[in-house]
């Protein structure tokens, strides 16, 4: 490469991602988190190279996370940056992509109702490794992200059911029916739920069906526990423990949001 021979090197990104590893300091006790595409798995090598040259007594970089990569069409990496300008990653605009692949803010439905569907991806990445280990195209991931959100005029009267990750603990006693209220904080995706719902307790690949017969609400979750039957929620432990354990879950800030109980029932799949 010569400074006159149209070469080109992008230098930029890996001088980015070395400048922002090394800001991250572990000394205030933060666990410091990078997610990153899949792509960068090698790049990462190149990150480590320049982080060795510049002091071999560096400090431990952050914990790395490489999510599942996203293609176009034409099986190129999607670049919503590239794809502004040039046909040559992806769908073109205009193309099949769908615009709020591009632009969430064109999403055609509400902004909870996207975030929902995010989360639900988000869910389904998360319950098995292997979804890990593949990329996935725009038409791909707009079935998903469509196919879990309610249609507009859908309710669970017609029996769809909310898919809800819990831990194995607790979803062994949702599923031997001696939990019967769960506990949540008042995000608007939860405040969305009413009695006669049906929630879908998911863990590791099992699947335990109930009703919400009755939803509690409080400011929280010390307030909560004065109110509900401790037992119902978690039989094997006192009132003093399971707040221990919840807020251990749900830090301050998020209990700030208030707290949720569902009273459950469970339910056959074919009622």
């Amino acid at each position: 490469m010569t400074p006159l021979g149209g070469g080109y090197l992008d230098l930029a990104t890996l001088c980015r991602n070395v400048v922002k590893e090394r800001s991250c300091r572990p000394e205030d006790g933060t666990l410091h988190v990078m997610v990153k595409g899949g792509d960068w798995a090698f790049g990462c090598q190149l990150v480590d190279g320049a982080h060795a040259a510049i002091d071999t007594s560096a400090v431990p970089v952050p914990l790395r996370i490489f999510t599942p990569q996203i293609l176009g069409s034409d099986g190129g990496k999607l670049s919503k940056s590239l794809l502004n300008t040039t046909a040559d990653a992806g769908d073109p605009p205009g193309g099949s992509t769908a615009e709020w692949l591009l632009n969430p803010a064109v999403w055609p439905g509400t902004q909870a109702d996207y975030v929902e569907a995010l989360t639900g991806v988000g869910e389904l990445m998360l319950s098995d490794p292997r979804h890990f280990y593949r990329s996935y195209t725009t038409t791909a991931l707009e079935t998903l992200m469509t196919s879990r959100r309610p249609a507009r005029n859908q309710s669970q009267a017609h029996g769809r059911p909310r898919s809800i990750q819990i831990y194995k603990q607790y979803f062994d006693l949702i599923a031997d029916g001696s939990k019967t209220v769960e506990v949540r904080v008042a995000y608007d995706s939860m405040k969305r739920i009413k009695a006669g719902d049906l929630l879908n307790f998911t863990c590791r690949g099992e699947e335990c069906l109930t009703r919400v017969k009755r939803i509690g609400r409080y400011g929280t979750f010390k307030e909560m526990f004065g109110t509900e039957d401790v037992k119902a929620v978690n039989p094997n432990a006192t009132a003093a423990e399971q707040l221990r354990a919840v807020q251990a879950i749900f830090p301050p800030h998020k209990e700030t949001l208030g707290v949720l109980t569902f009273k459950i029932e469970r339910v056959d799949a074919d009622e």
